[in-house]
C-alpha cells in the first residue's frame, strides 16, 4: 500500500490505536510479537526497538542476544476485532546491532533467495497458498476437545456444515484486513475447512499465511471452537495440507507460460518443476516439519506420497492447474500448514531455481493413479516416495547442499537440532497404540 512513517503515525492517532504489535516469526514458524504502547510507535518506525533474541527458538545464544526489529511499513494493519483501545500490527525483519540482517530470520531467508531469483532475471515469485484447518469444540474450561464441530463433507453446507457461521465470520474479518477471498468451503473430512485467498508475491503471501492463521484461531475462539493447523489430528480421515500454487515472472510476464507448447508450459516451468522433484525429499523436512506431518503423507487420503507430476492427475506431488496465460502455474501439493511459510517458500524456490540453472530435465508426466500402482511399477516408472518419517526427512535435508545453502548455516544447524530433539522425544515415548496392541498380547 506504500505507507510512509507519517501515514502510520497519522492513521494510528485517527483510529484510536493504543497498542502496536511488532510481529515476527521464529524458526519453527510460530508467530511472536513485542507489544508497545502508541507512545513508542515513532521509535519503532525508526528501527530502534530492541528485543532479546536468545529467548526465541532458533535465534541466538544468550551472550549475543540483542537484536533489532525493523518494521515493514507496508504490513501496517489494524485488528478489526478490537473496537476500543485498538491494536495494530507491523511485521518486522530482524537485524543485528551492527545493522546487518540476522541470518536466522525466516523472512530474511526468503528475501535472500528471492534476490537470487532476481539475479537470474525473475522479477517476482507469485504464490497462492491453500491452508486447510480443523475446528474442534472447546470444553467448559475453554480447552480443545477431540469433538468435531460438524460431520460435514466436501462442499457441504448448513445444517450439515455447522462451521459455516464461524467460517463466514473468518472470511468477513479477512476481507476487512485487505484479503481478497476467492473461495470458502467445507473440506473432505468432518470438521475440516479451507479458505482460499488471492495469490501475491512470495513475501506478502507468507505474511498473509501467518495473518490467516492468527485470524482463524482468534475467530474460532469467539465461537467456542479450537482451530488447528495440525496436519493430521485424526486417524482415518484426510489430513490438512497447504498446497502452494507458484509461478515466476520476468520483464516479459509469466515465465511459466509458452503458448506454443502443447501443455502451455515454458522450458523454464519444466526446469523449475524438475528442480522441485529433484530436491523434494531434501526439502520435505521444511515443508512437512513435524512428526505428525508424515501421518498425512500416506496413501488413501488424497495427500501426495510420491515424487511425480501431472497436468491432470491429483495423486502426484505436482499438479498443473488448467488456467493458462498469466495464470499458468505449478501446484506443489505436499506442504502442510505446520510449515514455516517463509522457509517453505524459500526452499521450494531454491529447488526450482537450481533446476533452471542446471537445465534439469523434467521426467514424463504420471497420468495414472499412483496409489494403485505396485511398488515394482513405481520403481519401473522412476517414481520415488517422499520421506516416511521426520527422521528420514532430516537425513535427506542435511545431505543436500542446495537446500542447506538456501537456508543458511545458522538456520540449518538450529532447525536440525530442534527437530532431532522432537524426533527423539517421539521415538522414546510410549503411545496409546502400543498399549492397545501389546498390553494383553504379551
Amino acid at each position: 500500500m506504500g505507507y510512509t512513517k507519517e501515514d502510520i503515525l497519522r492513521i494510528a492517532k485517527e483510529e484510536n490505536v493504543r497498542f502496536i504489535r511488532l510481529q515476527f516469526t521464529d524458526l519453527l514458524g510460530t508467530i511472536k510479537n513485542v507489544e508497545i504502547p502508541l507512545s513508542q510507535l515513532e521509535k519503532a518506525l525508526d528501527n530502534k526497538m530492541m528485543f532479546d533474541g536468545s529467548s526465541i527458538e532458533g535465534y541466538v545464544r544468550i551472550e549475543e542476544s540483542d537484536m533489532y526489529l525493523y518494521p515493514d511499513l507496508d504490513t501496517w494493519l489494524i485488528y478489526p476485532w478490537v473496537t476500543e483501545d485498538r491494536i495494530a500490527r507491523l511485521i518486522c525483519d530482524i537485524y543485528m546491532p551492527d545493522g546487518t540482517p540476522f541470518a536466522g530470520d525466516p523472512r530474511g531467508i526468503l528475501k535472500r533467495n528471492l534476490k537470487l531469483a532476481e539475479a537470474m532475471g525473475f522479477t517476482s515469485m507469485n504464490v497462492g497458498p491453500e491452508p486447510e484447518f480443523f475446528l474442534f469444540k472447546n470444553d467448559e474450561k475453554g480447552n480443545p476437545t477431540l469433538e468435531l464441530n460438524d460431520q460435514g463433507g466436501y462442499f457441504d453446507l448448513a445444517p450439515t456444515d455447522l462451521g459455516e457461521n464461524c467460517r463466514r465470520e473468518i472470511v468477513l474479518t479477512l476481507e476487512q484486513m485487505g484479503f481478497e477471498i476467492e473461495a470458502s468451503h467445507h473440506e473432505v473430512a468432518p470438521g475440516q475447512h479451507e479458505i482460499d485467498f488471492k495469490y501475491a508475491d512470495a513475501i506478502k503471501a507468507a505474511d498473509q499465511i501467518q495473518t490467516f492463521k492468527l485470524v482463524v484461531k482468534t475467530i474460532a475462539r469467539k465461537h467456542n471452537l479450537h482451530a488447528t493447523f495440525m496436519p493430521k489430528p485424526l486417524f482415518g480421515v484426510n489430513g490438512s495440507g497447504m498446497h502452494c500454487h507458484q509461478s515466476l515472472f520476468n520483464e516479459q510476464g509469466n515465465a511459466f507460460y509458452d503458448e506454443n507448447d502443447k501443455l502451455g508450459l515454458s522450458q523454464t516451468a519444466r526446469q523449475y518443476m524438475a528442480g522441485i522433484l529433484k530436491h523434494a525429499r531434501a526439502f520435505a523436512a521444511i515443508t512437512n516439519p513435524t512428526v505428525n506431518s508424515y501421518k498425512r503423507l500416506v496413501p488413501g487420503y488424497e495427500a501426495p506420497c510420491y515424487v511425480a507430476w501431472s497436468a491432470s492427475n491429483r495423486s502426484p506431488m505436482i499438479r498443473i492447474p488448467a488456467s493458462r496465460g498469466v495464470s499458468t502455474r505449478v501446484e506443489v501439493r505436499n506442504p502442510d500448514p505446520a510449515a514455516n511459510p517463509y522457509l517453505a517458500l524459500a526452499v521450494m524456490l531454491r529447488a526450482g531455481l537450481d533446476g533452471i540453472e542446471n537445465q534439469a530435465r523434467l521426467p514424463e508426466p504420471t497420468d495414472r493413479n499412483i496409489y494403485i500402482m505396485t511398488e515394482e511399477e513405481r520403481i519401473q516408472e522412476g517414481i520415488p516416495s517422499l520421506p516416511m518419517s521426520l527422521k528420514e526427512a532430516l537425513d535427506e535435508l542435511i545431505a543436500s547442499d542446495v537446500i542447506c545453502d538456501a537456508l543458511g548455516d545458522h538456520a540449518v544447524a538450529h532447525f536440525f537440532e530442534l527437530k532431532e530433539i522432537e524426533w527423539d522425544m517421539y521415538r522414546t515415548q510410549v503411545h496409546q497404540w502400543e498399549r492397545d496392541q501389546y498390553m494383553t498380547l504379551y
